[in-house]
């Protein structure tokens, strides 16, 4: 990943995030500390979440925590490797496991709070939805970003 669109927080002024599912069965908190921020527009993530693309936030595994509904989750993908988690109730995709399992992609549209990191690109946009158009400024690359 390119350094100019890696964004590293004040650690000094984090603080935790709440995130939850549409029905509120499962629910997490998330330390306001995401290394980096994208919207993917692969069709993968169009067909997850039902829309155009999915915007996610990707921060190490360990600072994320479920707080209810671990009962309820839905892995899709291989348990043991990359996966999805999903509320097996309302079926909302609330984060991937992805990076051999170091880091997870939480869906920014599952965060109750507002956190401190925004999108800085735009991925896979070769595969987006040929009926939407970006309209904002930032960089686009057909697949991940170089580097």
């Amino acid at each position: 990943m390119k350094e100019a669109l890696v964004t590293k927080p004040d650690k000094a002024n984090t603080h935790r995030l709440s995130g939850r599912c549409f029905c509120g069965a499962v629910q997490y908190e998330v330390e306001d500390e995401f290394v980096y921020a994208l919207n993917c527009h692969c069709s993968n993530c169009q067909r997850a979440t039902g829309s155009a693309f999915k915007p996610f936030a990707g921060i190490e595994r360990d600072k994320l925590r479920l707080t209810a509904g671990d009962d309820r989750l839905l892995v899709f993908g291989d348990p043991s490797g990359a996966h999805d988690k999903h509320c097996g109730q309302c079926g909302s995709l609330l984060y991937s496991l992805v990076r051999e399992g170091a880091y997870v992609h939480v869906t920014m549209g599952t965060l109750v709070d507002t956190p401190s990191i925004r999108p800085t690109a735009h991925i896979f946009v070769g595969s987006k939805a040929k009926w939407f158009t970006v309209t904002d400024d930032l960089p686009q690359y057909d697949e991940h970003i170089p580097g």
